[in-house]
């Protein structure tokens, strides 16, 4: 038995000799055969009577505060993910950012700070990663030491370990809470202005073909997920992803997800295998996740050939540097195409790019949405319809401006209301809309 310790003074040493040890003592203890029969909450309750009884036994001075504490990390290492499951529990983390085992950093109302949490040693936390990256059928080892996954609340996760990540494994967990942002919450927050998404609506509605850019952690998946409110029930949507993290609220979804290949370097499957089997499958819609290859030819050949209505997201600083990006995507493709026919082609397939930015202290806006017009000589037109226009930084370090509606009525109104929909008459009026 280890020598009991004093609540007043244990040190966080102590506490995690006791934990090992305890957990030690429960996979002694545990009944597989039994265990089979139990699912979910029923297995749980089943071995925190254990766990109870064995710090009870190991040391009974523990106060009720430490002992129901130690009864969580324990019941955590043996079924959950150890002390990352304190991080996932924490409100208001948008990021967890883990450099090793020591240095867990989180990003909470736009402020990056370091977090008590630690783990154990690099054994520790590779053990964790292991768990979940297994759970979703991929693994992580010397001969694949990059990983994506996915954590059981939607959460998306990439890691990496040494020997490419010098200072033990490292792992970048983007938050996505099993409740979905709604239309309503990015309105309180200022996203942008009921003018722009009166106008996202009738846009979604009459199946215009979207490309949502932005920076990493600007909200393209989150605007994503609510523009994809807006489409009827009615329609088959196939959703490809690298780690599948859309949160898609229609019944009739196809959830396709790309696979890395084994560890003798065969099995992989990309996004433009998925694209092309897609097209194969009647979709009406296709949103994939985000657009880093070739598969963006597919894409846009498929948004030109009877899908409209599908979306992807791109990473790109503006509008027209998303254009750019999509060219050079393109190019991946080993299709070698003149730049010009690539230029028609994205002309003809794409009707707006929204384009989502993080701003200084961590406000995030819908900073343009732009309308593709068409092709003049050589150059692809485009014309900005709503934009955030940044006025400076508050006292509290935060950006702030205001939205302003261009005066330009776009092009894709006849579009709109040959599909029904209708909007007022003085929405695309030049003025200064609202500054949130």
């Amino acid at each position: 038995m280890i020598a009991p310790l004093k609540p007043s003074r244990q040190t966080s040493n102590d506490f995690e000799a006791l934990k090992s040890h305890i957990h030690g003592k429960l996979v002694e203890k545990l009944d597989l055969t039994r265990l089979s029969e139990l699912e979910g909450d029923s297995l749980r309750r089943e071995i925190r009577v254990v766990v109870e009884h064995l710090c009870d036994t190991e040391n009974p001075l523990l106060n009720r505060s430490e002992r129901e504490r130690l009864v969580e990390e324990v019941l955590d290492e043996a079924f959950g993910f150890g002390p990352l499951e304190l991080l996932l529990k924490e409100e208001g983390v948008a990021d967890i950012m883990i450099n090793g085992p020591k240095n867990v950093f989180l990003e909470k109302n736009g402020r990056i700070i370091k977090s008590d949490v630690t783990f154990r040693d690099n054994d520790h936390l590779l053990q964790i990663l292991d768990r979940i990256v297994s759970r979703v059928g991929r693994r992580i080892d010397e001969t694949s030491p990059m990983v994506d996954a996915r954590l059981p609340d939607g959460s998306r996760l990439n890691a990496i370990i040494p020997p490419l990540a010098l200072d033990g494994p490292s792992l970048t967990i983007r938050r996505f809470g099993s409740s979905p942002l709604t239309l309503e919450d990015l309105l309180k927050f200022g996203a942008f202005t009921p003018e722009m998404v009166m106008f996202l609506e009738g846009a979604m509605k009459a199946r215009l073909n979207i490309v949502i850019s932005g920076g990493t952690g600007s909200g393209k998946t989150t605007l994503l997920n609510t523009l994809s409110s807006f489409i009827s029930n009615e329609n088959r949507i196939i959703t490809i992803e690298d780690a599948a993290e859309l949160q898609l609220q229609q019944e009739h979804v196809l959830r396709l997800e790309t696979r890395p290949p084994n560890i003798e370097g065969k099995g992989k499957v990309s996004a433009t295998d998925l694209v092309r089997n897609a097209l194969r499958m009647r979709p009406d819609r296709i949103i994939i996740g985000e657009c880093r290859g070739g598969e963006a030819l597919d894409m846009l050949q498929a948004m030109n050939t009877g899908h409209d209505g599908s979306m992807t997201t791109v990473h790109s600083n503006n509008p027209r540097d998303a254009v750019s990006r999509i060219e050079t995507l393109v190019n991946m493709s080993g299709s070698e195409l003149p730049l010009s026919v690539v230029r028609k082609q994205i002309a003809s397939s794409i009707h707006l790019i929204i384009q989502a930015n993080r701003l200084q202290g961590g406000p995030r806006k819908v900073t343009y949405i732009t309308e593709i017009v068409g092709m003049e000589g050589e150059t692809i037109v485009m014309q900005d319809i709503f934009k955030f226009i940044q006025q400076g930084i508050g006292e509290n370090g935060k950006a702030f401006g205001h939205f302003e509606s261009t005066g330009v009525r776009p092009k894709c109104i006849e579009h709109l209301e040959s599909a029904g929909v209708r909007l007022p008459n003085g929405l695309f009026a030049q003025r200064i809309m609202r500054s949130p």
